[in-house]
């Protein structure tokens, strides 16, 4: 097996116009295959910029993306989407994110049928449509009957569960997850966190996950990255979370811990 990682990004950058700062200023990073690595900031220090920028909905002013070895932060159009399966998210909230036209089963199919129909899947392998959307929602512990519905039929931790679903569907190398509990109540939050763990471990996933909630970083993460202002100024394994020499505004946020 490679010891290459799955993601590398290196010195990525984002000014958007009329800004003072960048949102994003030289941010370098690695995810090995299985791995979560979290990334932890206040609220408007960049986070989801970086989100963006990895699934190129935004595109950086310069830097690498290296997914698989390949730069793709400047791949456009038929170039890009050979990659785009590569690398899925989750977004904070899964109201907006799922089409409320459409009904949980043609959710689910988009991706495939958008980017998977050339992808030999090992764990959802496509046999129909019935079947395949089955075993999406069985590996979120969804009931089958939850494809006819509707998402507004669904409760708020059943629509994450959806989008999660949605973003493994077509068996990416890493999943974003951007605040995947934010929307969430407390009891909701401490089950998608475990089964985000979960999936992690039956699928092999490898895992970006974002949040302003140390602890559930510290949780879910074996590397641990801190942004400031766009700039990440910490980064260690999250073991050593506690420790003395950990940056200064990694300790503020520790207090708060």
């Amino acid at each position: 097996m490679s010891n290459d990682p799955v993601l590398r990004v290196e010195d990525l950058s984002r000014t958007y116009a009329g800004a003072e700062r960048p949102a994003i200023q030289n941010v370098s990073f690695s995810i090995q295959a299985g791995e979560c690595l979290g990334l932890v900031g206040e609220s408007g220090c960049g986070k989801s910029t970086l989100a963006r920028c990895l699934l190129r909905i935004e595109d950086a002013d310069h830097g690498k993306i290296l997914l698989g070895g390949q730069d793709i932060a400047r791949l456009a159009g038929r170039r890009l989407r050979p990659y785009r399966r590569n690398i899925q998210i989750v977004f904070q909230n899964p109201s907006a994110a799922l089409n409320p036209k459409l009904k949980i089963a043609d959710s689910l199919i988009d991706p495939y049928e958008q980017l998977g129909h050339n992808t030999k899947l090992s764990h959802f392998t496509y046999t129909s449509k019935e079947a395949y959307i089955r075993r999406l929602l069985e590996a979120v512990e969804l009931p089958g009957e939850l494809a006819e519905r509707y998402p507004h039929e669904l409760s708020g931790g059943q629509r994450q569960r959806v989008t999660i679903a949605r973003s493994i569907s077509i068996e990416p190398d890493v999943v974003v997850l951007d605040e995947p509990t934010a929307s969430l109540d407390v009891i909701s939050q401490g089950a998608i966190l475990q089964l985000l763990t979960d999936l992690r471990t039956s699928l092999g996933l490898s895992y970006l996950f974002i949040s302003h909630d140390l602890a559930a970083v510290h949780r879910m993460s074996q590397q641990v990255m801190v942004m400031q202002d766009g700039q990440i100024v910490d980064r260690f394994d999250a073991d050593a979370l506690f420790a003395e020499e950990r940056h200064p505004y990694t300790k503020e946020l520790i207090s708060i811990f």
